[in-house]
């Protein structure tokens, strides 16, 4: 069976990454919800990402989206960030909110384009130098919506030819994470549809270039977790994207619409050894928040994420690997389903108690009176969403 030391071991070492545009009023293609309390700059959106970490002990970075969260100097931001008692992490370039992006951007046929979108990528490089991100994470919206409206050949070598400018200026504890994405916006193909793609442009760009999973890109019935294993196996599993579908990218609460999807992902991460820093796969979260409060609805995601994490954690590996072994189907299923059934809620309390946090981080932030307290701070200037 595995060891409760071991177990608490592991799930004290978990880090989730926050994103920052989570805490901005964002929300779904129809309508976007403004909320009270949200903030209005890069500097208060890290302020609500310390909030989450300090309220769950496991969230101590925040992603960042540039131009969204642009400033004058980079330096000063990651300085307020240490003084909230996070980092800075992974840093995503947008190259699809400009017009100039229509057809478009490192696949576009347009050169100047494609120089553009090039040089914003740069930037992002250098904004990871000056506030010690690691990763450089990467969509793109690029692809086509009608047959015959572009090579698809040609748009892959000019997606190759980017990359490999973007990768060869990556310092030596820098990293390429490449993100996929079914359709959308692009519905004729899109130039980075799926995990295939991503895989093989990083196998050509070197060790430092991995596939980002976003769980909400793939197609009704696709088997995440077997791309996560090969992945994994493979040494080219970069990280995730955690979030829900229902139909397509909704960007739910990661773990609301298949809570066992989630399990069966982290089963895999903790049967393949990914849960070792050294493996290096980052553990992000990618969601937007329209209905719901934002603070809280991100403390609920990391829990979501923690809980898989820990039934994961109580797979007996042993005796899966022996029912496997003796090919008996059933028993090694209920060793799966032993864990995923397991109320895991007492031992994450116990967790949350030796970090010197509340065991209810929901309830002690409701308790806390810090949404009234932002809500008053955040009365005046424009709230940040999007575009900002």
């Amino acid at each position: 069976m595995p060891d409760r030391s071991a177990i608490l071991a592991a799930l004290r070492a978990q880090r989730i990454e926050t994103p920052s545009w989570a805490y901005g009023n964002s929300g779904t293609r129809f309508k976007v919800f403004t909320q009270q309390g949200v903030p209005r700059n890069a500097y208060e959106k890290i302020d609500d990402a310390a909030t989450v970490h300090r309220f769950t002990g496991v969230a101590p970075t925040v992603a960042l989206h540039i131009p969204w969260d642009a400033v004058d100097d980079y330096a000063d931001l990651a300085a307020h960030a240490r003084n909230q008692g996070i980092a800075l992490g992974a840093i995503n370039p947008n190259v699809f909110q400009e017009d100039d992006y229509r057809l478009g951007s490192v696949c576009n046929p347009d050169a100047a384009v494609r120089r553009k979108a090039l040089a914003h990528l740069l930037e992002c490089v250098d904004i990871m130098d000056v506030t010690g991100s690691a990763d450089l994470s990467l969509w793109f919206a690029d692809g086509t919506n009608y047959p015959g409206q572009d090579s698809i050949v040609a748009r892959q070598e000019r997606l190759a030819d980017a990359l490999h400018t973007v990768y060869r200026r990556l310092g030596d504890h820098q990293r390429m994470l490449l993100e996929y994405k079914l359709f959308e916006p692009a519905f004729y193909t899109m130039d980075v549809p799926d995990w295939g793609t991503s895989y093989a442009h990083c196998v050509d760009l070197g060790a430092r270039a991995r596939v980002l999973v976003d769980t909400g890109h793939h197609a009704p019935g696709t088997n995440i977790e077997f791309i996560v294993a090969f992945l994994l196996h493979r040494s080219k599993l970069g990280g995730f994207h955690f979030n829900s579908r229902f139909y397509a990218d909704d960007d739910l609460m990661v773990g609301a619409a298949d809570p066992f999807q989630l399990f069966r992902i982290m089963a895999e991460i903790v049967l393949g050894g990914g849960l070792d820093p050294a493996g290096g796969v980052a553990f992000m979260l990618d969601q937007c928040h329209n209905i719901e409060p934002k603070i809280p609805a991100m403390i609920r995601s990391v829990l979501n994420v923690q809980e898989a994490t820990a039934k994961a954690l109580l797979v007996d590996a042993e005796a899966l690997h022996k029912a496997q072994a003796d090919g008996d189907v059933l028993g090694a299923n209920a060793v799966l389903m032993d864990a995923f059934n397991t109320d895991v809620r007492p031992l994450l309390a116990e967790l949350r108690t030796e970090l010197g946090i509340d065991p209810d981080p929901i309830g002690a932030y409701h308790s806390s009176g810090h949404f009234d307290k932002i809500r008053a701070e955040r009365a005046g200037g424009t709230a940040a969403g999007w575009g900002a």
